[in-house]
């Protein structure tokens, strides 16, 4: 089925006063283009990697086919010395494998204790620190963590949430990335913050004929481009090649305003898990009236909910 997919702006050479005054406020999905990025775009190819990554531990994703499901777990958590992983994750085929000789491999870094510490590459891999730089377009106090990501070529991740905003740079390698508006949550199948649509591109609408009605926002990425993706956007990334990638992640809210034991950004803030816990109670105690009497209810408590929390200041 070929879907109709509004394209993601491009925009070369922007300014940090021009993002922060103009195009920051949209709330709207933006490719930066020309951003200078270090020397991180032409030196991280699989052999520097391989080299000054070294044989650092790190936990990572194999999966058996492409399209993961963090639902459904689709997937096993293996133990790889980086280099291993950068070697393996540029291959087609593996003469040493955990499932089959073609799975795929993603690595999401980790703090050193995920439990407790956020993921910055500049702590975990310090000697890459120096080839990277952060775009300077929000304050450093702002700063949450910085995410390296490395996917085997035709790697496709399960359509999410954060609630954070960040910037996906992609160092090496090519993406394709659809997203999709906060508005849409209605018709994406939600399980907490994930979609339950595991093809996008063919869905099956008989299981998922709501799918239909989300807009799509596309985009593909190349080596040196810098994707803006507002907090609530939902994603959903193919790695087209082979790839290494890094994500910036900042805190545009108050720090109070987020959960203090979230370590990778995709905690809903204290206050809306709040309003979820009271909504439980208010659908238990719904249950207790006779069908038609809780069909009406329930149908009066969602438009007060309309009426009184939808924005109309968003498309």
């Amino acid at each position: 089925m070929a879907w109709q997919s509004v394209p993601v702006p491009r925009l070369e050479g922007v300014s940090q006063e021009q993002f922060v005054q103009h195009l920051y406020p949209q709330r709207k999905p933006l490719v930066l283009e020309g951003i200078d990025l270090g020397a991180c775009t032409s030196k991280w190819t699989v052999d520097y990697l391989s080299q000054v990554g070294g044989r650092k531990e790190v936990k990572i994703h194999v999966a058996a086919v492409a399209q993961m499901d963090f639902i459904s777990k689709n997937f096993v958590y293996r133990t790889l010395p980086f280099d291993k992983l950068v070697q393996r994750a540029a291959e087609e085929k593996h003469e040493e494998f955990f499932i089959s000789e073609d799975e795929k491999y993603y690595l999401r870094s980790l703090g050193e204790d995920p439990r407790k510490d956020v993921a910055d590459i500049r702590k975990q891999f310090p000697l890459l620190e120096a080839d990277i730089k952060f775009p300077k377009f929000f304050k450093e106090e702002q700063f949450f963590s910085s995410v390296f990501r490395i996917s085997s070529r035709g790697l496709q991740l399960w359509t999410h949430y954060d609630v954070m905003d960040n910037f996906l740079i992609q160092v090496t390698g090519k993406k394709r990335v659809v997203l999709f508006s906060p508005r849409d949550a209605q018709y994406l199948y939600l399980s907490g913050t994930k979609s339950e649509v595991l093809d996008i591109d063919n869905p099956d609408l008989t299981k998922y004929p709501l799918f239909s009605k989300a807009r799509r926002y596309e985009c593909s990425l190349k080596a040196g481009d810098v994707l803006f993706i507002p907090a609530l956007w939902f994603h959903n990334v193919i790695s087209e090649e082979f790839g290494v990638g890094v994500n910036i992640f900042w805190k545009h809210l108050p720090s109070e305003c987020y959960d203090k034991t979230d370590t990778y950004g995709n905690k809903d803030p204290t206050a809306a898990s709040r309003a979820a816990q009271i909504l439980d109670r208010a659908l238990k105690t719904l249950a207790e009236l006779p069908e038609e009497y809780r069909d009406f209810y329930a149908r009066r408590m969602v438009l007060h909910i309309q009426d009184k929390a939808y924005s109309r200041n968003f498309e």
